[in-house]
């Protein structure tokens, strides 16, 4: 229970009041969000809240590529930069701005971010707030500029241009651009509120969670559910739509703070692809590039103990050297990104199983075995499936549907044509991607978010997840709702 409750301390729990759908934001691809209102609205008082999941995690600060803009309106700003949270107002007269102490560097996490401005307060350290999963943050990195003038207006509200996922006063090139999923954006013009009023901690478990906002937006506020996939930039207060740069359909995501679902885990160590400038990291965590040769490997961000989990997977770049696999989550090629000699289950006692998509081997602690049928996977069309059994300590591997070595995923503990996992008993285990020569890429699908295109969209039996291929019979798309349910 302890493990649950730490999942859905990332914003993942059953409140009542279920959102959605998210936005998936990708700076390699230029994607924001930007409107500017006709008229100004009340640039001394508002209250702008989103609920956010990182998707690419850096190691420092204030550089290009290492600040993520959440939301922008001229001057004023709320981003990640390295790992903190900034608020920050720039102009000639008035500087103003807070980095917090803390560091935000969880990509398995949906945060709920406040940010509170009320200049007409007399209390100066008050007229700026920023709140994080509804607890007010105190403690910040910088000693200076971390008060305005009372009754000083500010840029929000003002008539130029906001944007959601960049800053507003730079091109693509310098706009600090977002690196995953945003849900549930409020900006409230003319009134100071406090977390309460978007979210609220559970009685029996103190986690907080999201609630509907009951109140009005304002003159110039907006509410962003992302829940009509042919106009994203829906305003749905009411409001003047959001223009939608490089944003589409395809960047809706099932991936909210009321269902988290796996991703890719960004925090290992990769090689920086030669071909791109950013992360290996890419599209919502979902897409993997790699640089150097030899073996790297992306996981899963949660691992599992029991129940029974499914996952696709599609090489992009990648025609001969790729695994995919199951792991524990103590193996020490996770750590290191996997950029070592080996793979999962190339290993005595690593505990991984894999299998390889030049030639269908199946490696199993440290032996190589032919797998029939031995099918190779071919770039961008063949979608290989995992079938993960942790309560029999089976795995089972597809291609387009079809289960090697004439498995059935349904047999429970008899496990027609299974592999025998070696730890599942003692240790968590995830699922595994791996990549071999140098710039290739591939993706990873949990139900949540893909940047693949889909033509069934096949889901589990509860509904959640968007899969080329139906998961078997009692299997289900890896996402917080079912692991508190079957996990």
């Amino acid at each position: 229970m302890e493990a649950l409750q730490r999942l859905h301390n990332r914003g993942s729990i059953s409140t009542g009041y279920d959102i959605d759908n998210s936005c998936k934001f990708e700076s390699d691809n230029s994607e924001y969000l930007s409107k500017t209102p006709s008229s100004a609205g009340n640039r001394r008082t508002w209250t702008f809240s989103a609920w956010v999941k990182r998707s690419e995690i850096t190691a420092t600060s204030n550089s290009t590529g290492n600040q993520n803009m959440v939301f922008s309106a001229g001057d004023t700003y709320l981003q990640f930069d390295g790992n903190a949270i900034w608020i920050n107002h720039r102009a000639a007269s008035e500087n103003f701005f807070l980095a917090t102490t803390r560091l935000f560097r969880d990509s398995s996490a949906w945060y709920h971010i406040v940010w509170q401005l009320d200049t007409t307060d007399s209390t100066a350290a008050d007229r700026a707030k920023l709140y994080i999963n509804g607890v007010r943050e105190t403690s910040f990195q910088n000693n200076t500029y971390n008060n305005m003038s009372q009754n000083y207006d500010a840029a929000v509200n003002n008539t130029v241009e906001h944007e959601i996922g960049k800053y507003s006063l730079h091109d693509t090139t310098y706009a600090g651009m977002f690196n995953g999923y945003m849900a549930e954006i409020h900006l409230v013009d003319g009134t100071a509120l406090t977390p309460t009023s978007f979210g609220e901690f559970d009685t029996d478990s103190g986690i907080w969670k999201p609630k509907a906002y009951a109140g009005s937006h304002g003159t110039n506020g907006f509410y962003l559910d992302f829940e009509d996939g042919s106009n994203m930039g829906n305003d749905a207060s009411g409001g003047t739509d959001f223009a939608e740069t490089n944003i589409t359909a395809a960047d809706q995501a099932t991936d909210t703070p009321t269902n988290n679902f796996a991703t890719g885990n960004p925090l290992a160590f990769f090689s920086n692809p030669t071909t791109a400038t950013f992360n290996p990291i890419t599209e919502g965590a979902t897409q993997f590039k790699k640089g150097a040769g030899g073996w790297e490997t992306m996981t899963s961000s949660i691992a599992v103990t029991r129940g029974k989990w499914y996952c696709e997977l599609q090489n992009i770049s990648a025609p001969e050297s790729v695994m995919m696999s199951i792991l524990p989550v103590d193996a020490e090629l996770i750590f290191r990104g996997g950029r070592i000699a080996y793979h999962p289950g190339a290993s005595s006692g690593d505990g991984g199983v894999a299998q390889y998509g030049y030639n269908g081997t199946l490696y199993v602690e440290a032996v190589g075995t032919t797998y029939s049928p031995s099918p190779t996977w071919a770039n961008g069309t063949d979608v290989m499936g995992i079938a993960l059994d942790m309560d029999n300590g089976k795995v089972y591997f597809a291609k387009a549907n079809t289960w090697m070595n004439n498995g059935d995923p349904t047999t429970g503990s008899t496990g027609t044509g299974a592999v025998n996992i070696p730890d599942y008993t003692t240790k968590p285990y995830v699922f595994g991607y791996s990549l071999y020569a140098n710039n290739n890429n591939g993706r990873m699908n949990f139900g949540g978010y893909t940047s693949g295109s889909i033509s069934s969209a096949e889901s589990d039996a509860d509904g959640y997840g968007n899969f080329e291929y139906a998961p078997p019979s009692g299997y289900y798309a890896l996402c917080t709702k079912n692991l508190e349910e079957y996990g």
